[in-house]
């Protein structure tokens, strides 16, 4: 019966740790360089589907008032009425200002650069013109 007892007692042997411990760090060689950096390409992602649902805004204000908003109203004429709009839907054209990824506010100027309607675009990751990387700016296009 006292050896019943003992094998029911009985715990992980310092080898049984071991391999688990193993089996978990060759887990995570594999799995942490497969997950890490994704979080800034998925923001990229984001911002450039933003960006596009910005642009459809601004192809409905078009639609309605036959001329973009210009930069002085900037987006702010698709969330609330700018004197120069003919029409305005209730409840807007967009619910709020739109923001990238990286909560800064998405830049808009019209017309745009090459002879371009509008220039739709965020500063990216460093909210600063320019930049490489994650940080270069992301445009509409």
């Amino acid at each position: 019966m006292s050896s019943l007892k003992r094998r029911a007692q009985r715990g992980f042997t310092l080898i049984e740790i071991m391999v688990v411990v193993a089996i978990i760090g060759i887990l995570a060689l594999i799995i942490v360089p497969n997950v890490v950096g994704k979080d800034d390409q998925a923001r990229v992602t984001s911002t450039k589907a933003s960006l596009s649902a910005v642009a459809n805004a601004l192809e409905l204000y078009k639609l309605d008032n036959y001329t973009y908003p210009s930069t002085e109203s900037g987006l702010d004429a698709l969330v609330t009425r700018s004197p120069d709009a003919r029409v305005f839907p209730d409840g807007g054209y967009l619910k709020k200002l739109p923001v990238d990824s990286w909560d800064n506010p998405i830049q808009y100027v019209s017309p745009g650069s090459n002879g371009k309607p509008f220039d739709l675009y965020s500063l990216g990751a460093d909210n600063a013109e320019g930049g490489e990387g994650y940080a270069a700016d992301i445009y509409f296009e």
